[in-house]
Order: C-alpha cells, then structure tokens, then sequence
C-alpha cells in the first residue's frame, strides 16, 4: 500500500480496497464545499495519477446524513466577499473557481471508472462534483436541483456544460430557469441517473457495480470513456467568466445575505 492510498481529512477521505477508490464526504452539516474542502478535493486530484496505476475505479459518496452535497459554502463565500474590496472579492471567487474547475476536471477525465453514490441532497456544486462521475446511483430519496437562480447566479463548478453534454437542452433548461429540484425516477426517467435504489442502498450498490467493473479489460474501458465523456473546456471557462459577472451585480449579495441570515435548519432545500 502507497501513501496515497489512504487519507484522512477534516472534510473527506479515502481509502483503495480491492481496486477500488471509495472517498467519503464527511463534513458536516450538508458537505458544503469551501476552502477547507477545495484544498482536499485538491490532494485528492493530485493523488489521481497513482491511484490509476492501482485501482479500476472509484466511488465517491457521503457519510452525512443530509445528503451527497449540498453544493459551495454560501456562508463562507458571503463572508469573506464581505471582508474584501469588491475587485478582490471577484477576484477571489474567480480563483476559487478555476481551482475546483481544475479538480472536476481532472476526476472527469480520470481512467478510472467513476461512480457517485448519492443520497438525499444532491445540490448546486454537490450536483456538480456527481456530474463529473462516469455513473449516478441514487437512493431513492435523492433529490437533484440548482438552487443558483434564486440566488441570481447560474452553477458554478462546471454543470451547465456537463448537463449539455450528457442531457437534453429542455432538461438543463429546465434545471437551470426554474430552480426547482428532480426526484430519483426523475432523474433516472431522463438518464442523469443510471439505477435507483433503495433507500440507504446507494453505497452497497455502487460497490457492487465496481466490482463487476473490475472483470474487464481496463485499456477498453479508458478508450471508450475518453470517446464517449470529452471535457468541454471552453464552455467550461466562459461559464467562469458569467458567474463572476452576475457576481457583482446587488441581487447576488441580496440573495446570499437571505440565506446566511435564514433559520432555516436546512436552507438550501426548496
């Protein structure tokens, strides 16, 4: 075993079993990606290369009881634009940005054969980080949704360009103007999801899947998830580029001070 075959973080870790990669999310209360966990996902991304050499595939999943994901940390984003200049604030964003851009990207084009293992939210970045898997298996209480649009924002860590890519223009449509969240049969009736479970299945399931993975020839898996799964990088940086433009504008700062100042046990649910 590698020294990159373990790890243990504040927000996440993982661990390589019988050729399989199973990192775990567990930063309570909804695994909301801020910095503490971009720098994670970022070892993660880093430890890729070597984890390839030694495994088939990998499965991301969440030990919170919340959910997958409930996207970026809206709460630290708000406050440390409040504590910068406007110019650095976007700035800022913007770098955070292409940071997590560069970790979706490399999980994306992975050899390994990647698989999300979701339940309950399933939310803006959270949504994103399961965009970038091969394969979604959600539980049967999984809900999918991009809250941004209440927020005056559109999703930020790569989604629209992924859901192109893998959907229909009338679902992202759909996702991205209303707001409103998809159930699992949803999910799986329009093909963002690939089987749906029982309730607390997902990880079993996903395990299995993996398992079966590993009975083929991997050089044929890699040529064929290349062919099928290209990145869309250009799409990807103007995506950047619009976020921090609605960025600036007084309806963004409204909508996050509305959900930093909610008492709401959960928020970002709709």
């Amino acid at each position: 075993m590698s020294a990159m075959d373990h790890f243990e973080g504040q927000t996440l870790s993982w661990t390589v079993k019988d050729g399989v990669v199973e990192l775990a999310l567990h930063r309570e209360p909804g695994n909301e990606i801020g910095l503490a966990t971009l720098g994670e996902l970022e070892k993660f991304a880093e430890a890729l290369p070597s984890l390839e050499k030694e495994a088939h595939g990998a499965i991301l999943y969440s030990t919170v009881k919340a959910g997958f994901c409930a996207g970026a940390d809206l709460r630290e984003l708000y406050f440390r634009s409040k504590e910068m200049e406007k110019r650095a604030s976007i700035d800022g964003v913007r770098n955070f940005l292409r940071r997590i851009h560069r970790v979706m990207n490399v999980i994306d084009g992975s050899s390994l054969t990647t698989i999300a293992a979701a339940q309950g939210v399933v939310f803006g970045g959270g949504f994103e980080l399961a965009l970038v898997c091969d394969l979604i298996i959600a539980d049967k209480m999984a809900r999918f949704c991009f809250p941004e649009l209440r927020l005056g924002l559109i999703p930020g860590f790569g989604g629209i360009p992924r859901l192109k890519r893998d959907l229909g223009n009338a679902v992202v449509r759909d996702l991205l103007l209303t707001g409103r969240s998809f159930n699992a049969m949803k999910a799986q009736a329009i093909g963002l999801v690939s089987q749906v479970v029982s309730e607390g299945e997902a990880l079993r399931v996903a395990r299995g899947a993996a398992s079966q993975l590993g009975k083929f020839d991997r050089s044929t898996a890699i040529a064929a998830k290349k062919f099928i799964k290209p990145i869309p990088y250009e799409e990807l940086q103007r995506e950047i580029e619009i976020f921090c433009e609605l960025f600036e504008s007084p309806a963004v700062e409204a909508g996050l001070r509305k959900f930093v100042e909610s008492t709401d046990a959960q928020p970002y649910l709709p």
